[in-house]
């Protein structure tokens, strides 16, 4: 059964810390960040033997899907720039910390995305992270361009993992049909991970100008954000003190 991983508890506890005035509503982004499934869920479709495991997990995928749209509806209704900088910076932390720890766990397992769906309980909650976290940074990136191209384009880890994540989707099956079949293309497409078609349109970035009014406001907010992380950084230095040097430790 698939269960909450301490990955995503770090990331809960480390936003609810950065962004107190939106406790409430981070704590509901940032648990998307395990993107596991009520337990008793899986249990109840393997009773029904609805088919395959690859099978069971499209049911599956479908309820997360519902739960991850909602997390973004709230996401984008916050209508404030600043808030949505500082819940995205720390989401996108977390969602590629636990695709890069899923990453790791597959890989020594030698599980093939066109395989059959694994069966162990640790190699299935790694695939079904790589699959929805892939799935979740297409949405966000997807409705929040600018901001994330401001973390991503400057992160070579981050374009590696998301590389590798977005070829691992691809051969799984679970993104050939339905409503999610545009998403992987569409976002590698943003993210310049594979060239844009003529055709290429966001089809979100209308529903979006609301938000970016203009491209001064954005860069305020980017400034004022980078002007409180700096500040941060100084006062983390400060409470680590005067280090002794080696000429006075020996005196």
């Amino acid at each position: 059964m698939i269960q909450l991983g301490d990955p995503s508890t770090a990331v809960c506890e480390q936003g609810m810390a950065a962004v107190a005035s939106t406790m409430d509503f981070l704590w509901i982004c940032l648990i998307l960040l395990a993107v596991v499934l009520p337990e008793g869920s899986l249990a109840d479709l393997e009773k029904q033997r609805m088919g395959s495991g690859l099978e069971i997990y499209k049911k599956l995928f479908e309820v997360k899907r519902k739960d991850q749209m909602n997390a973004l509806k709230n996401l984008i209704e916050l209508n404030d720039i600043n808030q949505q900088y500082k819940i995205i910076d720390i989401m996108l932390k977390g969602l590629f910390k636990v695709l890069e720890d899923s990453r790791a766990v597959l890989i020594a397992a030698d599980v093939p995305p066109d395989g059959p769906f694994p069966q162990d309980e640790k190699l299935k909650d790694a695939y079904s992270h790589v699959v929805e976290n892939t799935a979740f940074f297409g949405d966000v990136v997807l409705r929040f361009p600018k901001i994330v191209h401001h973390y991503f384009d400057r992160n070579s880890n981050w374009n590696n993992l998301i590389r590798w994540g977005i070829g691992f989707c691809n051969l799984t099956g679970v993104f050939e049909q339905g409503p999610h079949s545009q998403l992987l293309g569409l976002m590698a497409q943003e993210l310049g991970i594979s060239e844009k078609s003529p055709n290429y349109r966001n089809p979100f970035k209308a529903d979006h100008s609301e938000f970016f009014p203009s491209a001064d406001t954005f860069q305020k907010a980017l400034r004022e954000e980078e002007k409180r992380r700096r500040k941060e950084e100084k006062r983390k230095e400060i409470r680590k003190g005067p280090r002794i040097s080696r000429s006075q430790s020996e005196l």
